[in-house]
């Protein structure tokens, strides 16, 4: 089963995560936390578990209208929000890959209408940004 969308950009790891931002943004998606996988694992775990995963962000990418609607429809959604952006990057990797959750899977967690819609929406704002981002990385 396929659970995120995804795209691969022929841009260096810190403009693609830059550029990532900007695409969600331009979707209506703020970023509600952003999380260093490469620097937690360093301070946690060591150089050598950095090194292993490459650069590696997760970005919670959050559409506060959509959100609202979510919630609304099925409170106990929340435990399946903020959409999660990776932008990573293996060391030895010439692309940078871009992945988003498909919101989609809400859908098979819940037989809501409300949250079908939402996650229609939201997976339509998404596969845009991540097209944007890739026809920008041309």
């Amino acid at each position: 089963m396929t659970y995120t969308l995804s795209t691969t950009v022929d841009l260096p790891w810190a403009e693609a995560l830059n550029r990532t931002r900007d695409a969600l943004s331009a979707q209506g998606f703020g970023i509600l936390t952003e999380i260093n996988i490469r620097s937690t694992f360093e301070a946690k775990l060591g150089t050598e578990a950095a090194d292993a995963v490459g650069d590696y962000v997760i970005l919670g990418a959050c559409n506060p209208a959509l959100a609202s609607r979510a919630l609304a429809a099925e409170p106990e959604i929340g435990a399946l929000l903020p959409c999660n952006v990776v932008v990573r990057r293996n060391k030895d990797a010439d692309v940078t890959t871009v992945e988003a959750i498909d919101p989609q899977t809400m859908v098979q967690l819940s037989a809501a209408a409300a949250v079908k819609e939402v996650a229609d929406d939201a997976g339509t704002r998404l596969r845009n940004a991540l097209a944007d981002l890739a026809e920008a990385a041309q």
